[in-house]
């Protein structure tokens, strides 16, 4: 990915309509918009994503993956046979999602843009370091769930994909205030 993606800032905005702010609760705090540092700090923390990719026949496909995101983009794998792989490689657009599950509290994220496998063997080496980085003996120990994905990377066994944000949108609770940011780039 080219060097200047990390120096990426998005324009921030607070889409009221589907925030706190559109009705405030009396001795609530402001509701403002979250903050892409934020937002950063979710990416590189979150263990789980969900990518959306959409099959040929315009259906959509939902399956969880890890991820790491790295100098301005995220990265996850798949099997190059596997559905989510196909259907990039038909149509590249997609999203990845995680986040909570509770209604008081967190914020989740949705990152869309357009999935680019990396074939340059400099960029692999250092998503597979970033991935080894973030989630350790789950991919460094024998045993490991995802051990030998740094290999199967390198071999061509599993293919990775950049995905640079294009639009994020991150929805925030906390105690009953609600925000909806929307990062565009």
């Amino acid at each position: 990915m080219p060097e200047h993606i990390a120096a990426r800032q998005p324009v921030t905005e607070l889409d009221a309509r589907y925030s706190s702010a559109l009705h405030p609760r009396p001795g609530a705090a402001e509701v403002t918009a979250t903050q892409w540092a934020e937002a950063e700090r979710l990416l590189e923390s979150a263990e789980i994503f969900w990518v959306s990719t959409v099959r040929p026949d315009g259906r959509l496909h939902v399956t969880p993956v890890i991820a790491a995101w790295h100098e301005g983009v995220l990265y996850f794998a798949t099997g190059p046979g596997e559905q989510k792989a196909k259907n990039l490689a038909h149509h590249a657009r997609c999203a990845l999602t995680t986040g909570g599950n509770s209604l008081t509290s967190g914020l989740d994220l949705v990152v869309e843009g357009s999935a680019e496998r990396v074939a340059d063997p400099a960029v692999l080496e250092r998503v597979i370091s970033a991935y080894e980085t973030k989630y350790g003996p789950h991919i460094t120990s024998p045993e490991g769930t995802f051990h030998g994905l740094g290999d199967a990377l390198r071999k061509g066994d599993a293919a990775a994909f950049a995905v640079v944000p294009a639009t994020a949108y991150g929805f925030g609770r906390d105690d009953g205030v609600y925000s909806h940011t929307r990062w565009s780039f």
